[in-house]
């Protein structure tokens, strides 16, 4: 799929990039496919593990939110950092901007904020870094974003045994697990009722998720969602002490103890093969043994920014 005709602002609100050439290429990847690229990232300004200090990160959103040439801001990369600029966003400038917003990971707390504080919806979706520098991209992943900014809808299916009967409407949220716990009890945590919540984690053990999910279950968050949908969950591993613990062992739990239905086989984590979802958009979750289909719809996209 051709990338639109689209500015797109490269910001690096968390951690730097690890490749300098690699940015190179995903930068000329983009410009390649017709886009008109916008980087606000220097690798010179980088600061410890980070893609500049606070203030220099900070400006790079507020220069992309003010570039009149750019309609699509997505990060560099995830990491770790957009929690210590978290106060100093201002998400109402981010919102009156029109801009759409794209990343995963970390920039899962730019979601939660970006919802919280103006109820404007953005994009859990691929990222500079790898999902655009790769020798071999994913194009899978790649399409996914551009046919959901185009909508003025977004249909995903999954094929997964054991799921629920569901047919349910409510508002997309969600993100990386840890990053949802890290705002629980903050300003920056979007007060949500009958959501569809989607989770996704990396090198967590199945008792650290397990852990997560009944922190969230006892917050009374879950308590006012219509389902809970995982994601990836992959990376970790498993030491003789866990004697028959394991993934499956705590998705029966979780699935017994938890007041929600909780859906597997939403392709969305830190994967190759990766599903972009519009974060606060209004979704339509069918479900049955076999797999689910949900459907997206009133979020912002291209011709709508």
């Amino acid at each position: 799929m051709k990338t639109p005709e689209i500015g797109i602002a490269i910001v690096a609100p968390g951690g730097c990039a690890p490749d300098e050439a690699a940015v190179a290429r995903g930068i000329a990847r983009l410009q390649a496919q017709g886009a008109t690229v916008h980087n606000y990232y220097d690798p010179e300004q980088t600061f410890q593990r980070f893609g500049g200090t606070d203030a220099g990160r900070l400006a790079q959103l507020n220069a992309a939110a003010a570039d009149p040439d750019v309609q699509v801001v997505i990060a560099l990369r995830g990491s770790y950092g957009i929690s210590r600029i978290l106060p100093d966003i201002d998400f109402e400038r981010m919102a009156d901007s029109g801009k759409l917003f794209v990343g995963y990971s970390d920039f899962t707390a730019f979601h939660m904020g970006l919802m919280a504080k103006t109820g404007r919806a953005s994009f859990a979706g691929p990222m500079l870094c790898d999902d655009f520098t790769r020798d071999d991209p994913e194009q899978f992943t790649l399409d996914q974003l551009w046919s959901c900014l185009a909508g003025p809808t977004h249909t995903v299916t999954a094929t997964a045994a054991g799921n629920a009967q569901l047919d349910v409407t409510g508002t997309l949220w969600g993100g990386n697990l840890a990053m949802l716990l890290h705002l629980l009890g903050t300003p920056y945590f979007p007060d949500i009722d009958g959501g569809i919540l989607f989770l996704e984690d990396v090198n967590e053990h199945p008792y650290r998720v397990e852990r997560m999910l009944l922190q969230l279950l006892h917050a009374g968050v879950l308590h006012r969602q219509h389902a809970v949908v995982l994601g990836d969950f992959s990376g970790y591993k498993l030491s003789p002490m866990d004697k028959g613990y394991d993934v499956d062992a705590m998705l029966a739990y979780v699935r017994q103890r938890l007041p929600v239905p909780v859906l597997t086989g939403l392709e969305f984590g830190h994967i190759r093969r990766r599903l972009t979802l519009p974060f606060g958009g209004l979704a339509r979750l069918q479900s049955d043994a076999a797999g689910f289909s949900l459907q997206v719809s009133d979020y912002p996209t291209l011709s709508r920014a």
